[in-house]
């Protein structure tokens, strides 16, 4: 029966981090039949060599987004950048990735874009999944229709760029493009706008506009300040961000200890419960966080009243950018020395006029007034989920995968709204508004990765949705998670729909709570699981559902929170499984 199993062919969708784990986890546990299918034209994902740029850096710091397969060299510059990782740096690792553990040996297609996923209901047990796909080039070729027994959806939630439509086309001559395009437009828009001396008087030679107060905003308009560029940036709020004059020890930026200050919807340990179930805890947690905060703001000396204050604080924020060591080229640093223009708390509604060669058009914001002889606007304004355009509608009622309006709660929700009902800092802190659009919107997908509906069927899953601070990690547990599922191993998971959809509910439910109003912009890619600072807690609960060992990094009553978490730590995990698949005991770490 397991070889059966292993030699039926897998379809994964996506070459970027979730679609190569998973890809390199199949090919350990004896998958014999694996096709990686991407629009790409080579590895990477949001890394792609064709989506990067010098200066791109990535939220996280050296040692958070690999595998535990292939080392990671520190990044350029680790001492003075606190170790954060670049673009061009993510691309290469990915790159050598391929090369070294995946190339010939899974078939990939790149340059293949996916139009239909379905499972006719007439179908065999052998070949359940049809997915329908085109090259893209060349452009006149016909789509084809390729079988498989299983299918990885990898293509997480930074695949689609979401474009208001009010804002998707401008007067002529105006040059309007995605944030996701910068690295293709870059060499165009520096032609377009040329240098300003700033020391000298505005000579009025047009300007940049980016619409978006995220990371890439911020990363695309560091990169064109210092390429000597006049560049606006408009938002209605931005992220919140970690700084330090000097690198935070390991101990507190890639251990435990953030995690679990964040309230997971479970608390399993003695120094949780105290921290998030007592009024002494609730009031340590806040204080820690403030200063976590006011350090951050203090580093790159931001005055009150500025908008890079207007952030969410940390404790309702699942959108934090990592910026490091203070740096005089980095974000903040350049707003502050006015090489970066800010207009906050705004929103771009329209454009008017048009381009000449020496005028721009005007970009009209919702207060009535305007930022005029602009060339270039670029919108970062986020991504919305593929799964849309490669599912329909009836296929997606019948897997579950799609967001739908809360239904009445569950026996074991009311249960759980009764214990996180004890989370003290729920009710000390003051929380964003919790009724906005989308609120009352739920996701049944179990753990982010099966939808509750098709748990029995063990033929698909979604890898990359889960939103987490620690991608490497995450996705890596949840590679091993879903080739254990596919191989039908025992695992603590739902043995039924109706139970997996109770569940699902009642994560939904703590999300509402946890993270209020975030339901209402996240996309539904990633509607399934926000654990961003408690991944540690999550991937636990991953492990758990294989029967492995937990908080495998280890140490004593008083250690444990401030040890470092290495993904060395999973390197053996398709051992353990094997052995648990054998009878054997998995020894205790």
């Amino acid at each position: 029966m397991m070889d059966s199993v292993l030699s039926q062919p897998v379809a994964i969708i996506g070459a970027g981090v979730a679609g190569l784990i998973n890809a390199h986890t199949l090919l350990g546990d004896g998958f014999t039949d694996v096709t990686v299918i991407s629009r790409d034209k080579s590895v990477g994902g949001v890394w792609d060599r064709e989506r990067v740029y010098s200066g791109l850096h990535i939220n996280n710091v050296h040692g958070e987004y690999r595998f535990s397969a292939l080392d990671m060299p520190p990044p350029e510059n680790s001492s003075s950048t606190g170790g954060r990782l670049t673009g061009l740096g993510m691309c290469l690792y990915m790159e050598t990735f391929f090369d070294r553990f995946l190339k010939g040996k899974a078939k990939f297609r790149f340059g293949t874009e996916v139009l239909k996923i379905w499972r006719p209901s007439e179908d065999g047990k052998d070949k359940v999944w049809h997915i329908k796909v085109k090259n893209i080039e060349p452009s006149s070729s016909n789509p084809e229709t390729l079988t498989f027994s299983r299918v990885i959806v990898g293509t997480g939630g930074c695949s689609k760029a979401k474009i208001p439509k009010e804002l998707a086309s401008g007067p002529r001559g105006l040059h309007i493009f995605h944030s996701s395009e910068f690295a293709q437009n870059l060499d165009e828009v520096l032609q377009l706008v040329k240098p300003v001396d700033r020391n000298q008087q505005d000579d009025g030679s047009g300007s940049i506009v980016v619409v978006g107060g995220g990371k890439s905003a911020q990363d695309i308009c560091a990169k064109l300040a210092n390429e000597g560029r006049k560049v606006t940036v408009v938002f209605e709020k931005t992220d919140s961000f970690l700084a330090y004059t000097k690198p935070l020890p390991d101990a507190i930026r890639r251990s435990r200890f953030l995690g679990i200050l964040m309230a997971h919807s479970t608390l399993n340990t003695r120094l949780e419960r105290f921290l998030h179930q007592t009024w002494l805890g609730g009031k340590i947690v806040h204080f820690i966080l403030g200063k976590i905060l006011d350090t951050s703001y203090a580093a790159f000396n931001i005055p009150e009243g500025s908008p890079m204050r207007g952030a969410s604080p940390l404790y309702w924020s699942i959108r934090v950018s990592d910026e490091g060591s203070v740096r005089p080229d980095s974000y903040h640093s350049l707003v502050n020395a006015g090489a970066i223009a800010v207009v906050s708390p705004a929103r771009v509604t329209g454009y008017s006029g048009s381009v000449s060669s020496d005028k721009g058009a005007d970009i009209n914001l919702n207060d009535g007034t305007s930022i005029t002889n602009v060339k270039v606007v670029i919108l970062a304004t986020g991504y919305q989920s593929s799964w849309t355009d490669i599912f329909s509608e009836d296929m997606a009622k019948e897997l579950g995968i799609y967001r739908h309006k809360r239904e009445a709660p569950a026996s074991c929700t009311k249960k759980a709204l009764d214990y996180w009902s004890t989370y003290k800092l729920l009710l000390v802190d003051t929380p964003p508004s919790r009724h906005s659009p989308g609120h009352e919107q739920e996701s049944s997908i179990y753990r982010g990765i099966v939808p509750a509906k098709n748990i029995d069927r063990r033929d698909f899953a979604i890898a990359g949705s889960l939103f987490t601070a620690n991608p490497g990690y995450t996705n890596e547990t949840v590679a091993h998670w879903i080739s254990a599922y596919f191989q039908g191993d025992k695992m603590r998971i739902p043995e039924s729909a109706e139970e997996a959809l109770a569940l699902s509910q009642k994560q939904s439910a703590w999300m509402r709570l946890r993270y209020p109003g975030m339901i209402a912009w996240v996309n539904e890619s990633y509607s399934g699981s926000l654990d961003f600072w408690t991944w540690p807690q999550a991937a636990d609960e991953l492990l758990e559902d294989m029967y492995l060992p937990t908080q495998r990094s280890r140490g004593n009553w008083l250690t444990w929170p401030f040890k470092v978490i290495e993904i060395k730590e999973l390197a053996t995990l398709s051992d353990e499984r094997r052995a648990m698949r054998m009878g054997k005991r998995v020894p205790s770490l």
